[in-house]
């Protein structure tokens, strides 16, 4: 064999061994990580917090601390209480300011804008009610608040009547505010509760809903057993219709405030 072709049989040769470890590495390469492989985990939903007549957003001030404890982003905008096409157009819009995943909770007649206000939005991952309204597509708070006896919130004798430019506004008398509304706080609790409500027009009790969300989106329900203003019978009948997990607490309707550790733990299941 001459020099010259003995190199190219040791050339030839050592580029094989090149090739061939080349290829095997190649065929051993990690793929790319996946976020769960690296531990990488999806944002937390933004909790959107949604109160009802009769009340502000600070009602849901316990529950806000437990979620942000967490982790969780949470907001509580003002629900304007105007009636429900442009309550549930106001929070539509507000919504609409938000990125990413989105878990909306709603309390008392705040669940009957909720309902309104995510139809139709593909970022709203659930709902939860919380001793709230869940209509069906042309219900109203009136006629589901005396679906079956035992609420106390009678127009005739509970709600004082307020006129002004634009409509009227219903507050809750004073004498009958804890016994309707919150029996399980303190007198010296609900009487600033009462001082400081937020009136609902009276438009409010006789609109109807659209389209309800639950219908599409996932729903949770805590139902308050001692509400006097939307009876328990009334808030299992719409958790059942809605097919909606459902937890029950011994709570008056501002389960929110009495009962905060179990309405974070719900709205935590539903932001999971």
């Amino acid at each position: 064999m001459s020099a010259s072709v003995s190199r190219r049989a040791v050339l030839a040769g050592t580029a094989a061994v090149v090739a061939a470890g080349a290829a095997a590495t190649a065929g051993t390469a990690p793929a790319a990580a996946s976020p769960a492989a690296t531990g990488r985990h999806r944002p937390k939903p933004t909790i959107v917090l949604v109160h009802g007549a009769f009340a502000d957003a600070t009602g849901w001030s316990d529950v806000i601390t437990r979620l942000t404890r967490d982790g969780y982003p949470v907001v509580a905008p003002a629900n304007p209480l105007r009636g429900v096409a442009s309550d549930a157009a106001y929070l539509r819009s507000f919504l609409a300011t938000l990125t990413g995943p989105i878990v909306l909770a709603g309390h008392s007649y705040g669940g009957f804008v909720i309902t309104n206000a995510a139809t139709g939005n593909p970022n709203v991952k659930a709902l939860v009610y919380i001793a709230a309204f869940a209509p069906a597509f042309d219900e109203s708070v009136g006629g589901l608040a005396n679906l079956y006896p035992g609420t106390q919130l009678d127009p005739a004798t509970a709600i004082d009547f307020r006129p002004w430019d634009g409509g009227v506004d219903g507050y809750v008398k004073k004498d009958v505010f804890r016994q309707i509304f919150a029996g399980d706080l303190p007198r010296s609790t609900t009487d600033v509760m009462w001082a400081t409500q937020r009136p609902g027009d009276v438009s409010t009790l006789q609109d109807h809903s659209g389209e309800p969300a639950w219908a599409t989106i996932p729903s949770y329900f805590l139902v308050a057993k001692n509400d006097n203003l939307i009876p328990a019978a009334v808030q299992r009948f719409m958790a059942a219709r809605a097919k909606a997990y459902t937890v029950e607490v011994k709570a008056s309707h501002v389960a929110m405030i009495s009962q905060p550790g179990a309405t974070a733990d719900l709205i935590r299941k539903a932001a999971r």
